[in-house]
């Protein structure tokens, strides 16, 4: 199947699912994310931050505040296609951004250099078994992990995203894990 169909075919699916079952099947991902090794040891990580009904990320980035963890957010650069990172000190820091995504506002963001992530939270529309990722199509997470190769990365998705094989190029970027609500998904 071609990207561009895939991907209004899944955002389709996952507008149609009900809110009350994306809150469910998140908190299930939630729990498998606090119990992972790569989160646990992890002190300094990028997270997305959820919008539509992608896996809910707010409650994980609220809890990661609570225990210590430093929170980095994406801020998007819509000129040049890249992301900046952001350290996240306070949810109430956060307004809508790029594409509607919640983003720091400008005086609040903080910058972070890249090489002090050390555990990446990805978001997508679609991901296969071998760790391919179809996003939203701005290629801004395949920059992202390409700038940061030996990061370990964590997608998030609900089991219906999980798909037989994804059309890949040249520029795409795997992810090593992915959580579903029913499983992990190691990929490397």
């Amino acid at each position: 199947m071609e990207k561009n169909t895939l991907r209004t075919s899944m955002k389709q699916q996952r507008k149609s699912e009900p809110q009350n079952l994306i809150l469910e099947k998140s908190v299930k991902i939630k729990e498998r994310l606090l119990a992972h090794p790569d989160y646990q040891k992890a002190k300094n990580i990028l997270f997305y931050i959820s919008y539509g009904n992608e896996v809910y990320t707010h409650d994980i980035i609220k809890h990661a505040f609570q225990t210590g963890k430093t929170i980095n957010v994406p801020v998007t650069d819509v000129e040049s296609r890249t992301l900046h990172i952001s350290q996240l000190s306070s949810w109430d820091d956060l307004a809508p951004g790029a594409y509607g995504i919640l983003e720091p506002v400008k005086e609040k963001q903080r910058p972070v250099h890249f090489d002090s992530i050390d555990l990446i939270i990805v978001p997508g529309v679609a991901f296969d078994r071998k760790g391919n990722r179809l996003g939203h199509g701005g290629g801004y997470y395949d920059w992202l992990i390409g700038k940061l190769p030996t990061v370990p990365t964590i997608g998030l998705a609900f089991t219906f995203q999980i798909v037989e094989e994804l059309p890949v190029e040249s520029s795409d970027q795997k992810v090593r894990t992915i959580l579903t609500e029913d499983e992990i998904i190691n990929c490397l």
